[in-house]
């Protein structure tokens, strides 16, 4: 990584820092109490021990175990009960003054019932993980984490999404995060014309001229269907649906988003014998969630649905535009968890 790309990193992660614990000293002192609202949903995603990684572009996305317990022990020092995704569909209702925490990871990594799962069943604490259907039956991968493994492996890659050849001479870590950087615009749709999932077959073809197979990656990372019905049998454990492709459903024809919905909920009902009443958006931000998809997921059946935009849950919560707070692998303190927690970050953001 070249002095200057550390220099910016290490400013922004400090930055972040130091409003998290500004946050906190608010919250101690009693300040902002409302901010709080009625709680929060927390979203994960890989749960595993810490492992060093030469490049780890994704490493917002997975905590440790340890850390999990941490987050669940603070929370539980100030108060929290811990409810599953389809009591947020009644919270408003059920008379308890108590702030809640829900606890949500997404996308259905083997570390969820091998790391996670024996954390909250440990305490208690129910939980729900979004599984995407075409991970499960390996037909769709992964591209987070394909990019990442060609580019690790690699010292020079060249790609085309549509735009022409360009080859990227990955000699640092700098060079191998611009070149993520440049994958992840083409699929998220940010840059040229593609569509995800030509995008997604691009990056896949590239990745098997270099001798690695996506698909393996998504057999390695994700659980099958013997894994989900494991992890359905887990006390407290709630299995959601997360589409079929992981596409950004706003991208997507109206049809063909609703029958991603439904589509995943049928594939998950077919393993557990119980359908999903809960869904989370692929990436779930604002440029992939609109008034369209939530309409979708209320016409899918589902009674709860969870985006990324962060913030806590309103006294009036929009039951299938959740907003959800990450807990993310770069802070993986306590105080973070109890500032994030408090709302107040999300009220000093929005200017008020």
């Amino acid at each position: 990584m070249s002095i200057v790309t550390r220099a910016r990193m290490v400013a922004r992660h400090t930055a972040i820092r130091g409003g998290l614990i500004a946050s906190f000293a608010l919250s101690r002192a009693g300040l902002l109490k409302a901010a709080r609202g009625r709680g929060a949903v927390f979203t994960l995603h890989h749960v595993r021990p810490e492992a060093s990684r030469p490049f780890a572009p994704n490493g917002h996305l997975e905590i440790t175990p340890d850390f999990l317990e941490t987050a669940i022990l603070a929370l539980k020092s100030q108060g929290y009960r811990f409810i599953s995704t389809d009591a947020l569909a009644t919270i408003t209702e059920d008379g308890d003054p108590r702030p809640f925490a829900c606890f949500t990871l997404d996308d259905g990594y083997r570390n969820n019932l091998e790391h996670a799962a024996p954390v909250f069943a440990r305490h208690g604490v129910p939980f729900t993980v979004y599984v995407t259907a075409g991970f499960i039956h390996r037909s769709h991968t992964l591209w987070w984490e394909t990019a990442t493994e060609l580019l690790t492996r690699n010292n020079r890659v060249t790609l085309d999404f549509g735009d022409g050849p360009r080859s990227f001479a990955l000699d640092d870590y700098a060079a191998r995060d611009k070149a993520f950087d440049h994958i992840a615009g083409f699929i998220r749709g940010t840059t040229g014309q593609l569509s995800e999932a030509e995008a997604v077959a691009r990056l896949d073809a590239a990745a098997r001229a270099h001798g690695i197979d996506p698909v393996a990656i998504t057999e390695r990372l994700t659980l099958c269907s013997d894994g989900i019905a494991a992890l359905a049998a887990v006390k407290g454990a709630t299995i959601g649906a997360h589409t079929v492709t992981h596409a950004a459903l706003s991208r997507l024809p109206e049809a063909t988003a609703l029958g991603e919905m439904v589509a995943s909920a049928d594939a998950i009902e077919a393993i557990t014998g119980t359908r999903p009443r809960s869904f989370a958006y692929p990436y779930g931000d604002r440029s992939a969630v609109s008034i369209r998809e939530q309409r979708l997921a209320e016409q899918a059946g589902f009674l709860t649905a969870v985006t990324t935009r962060p913030g806590i849950v309103a006294t009036r919560p929009a039951l299938t535009l959740q907003p959800r707070i990450s807990l993310n692998g770069y802070y993986q303190r306590a105080l973070y968890v109890r500032a994030l927690a408090s709302g107040i970050p999300f009220r000093l953001m929005a200017g008020g």
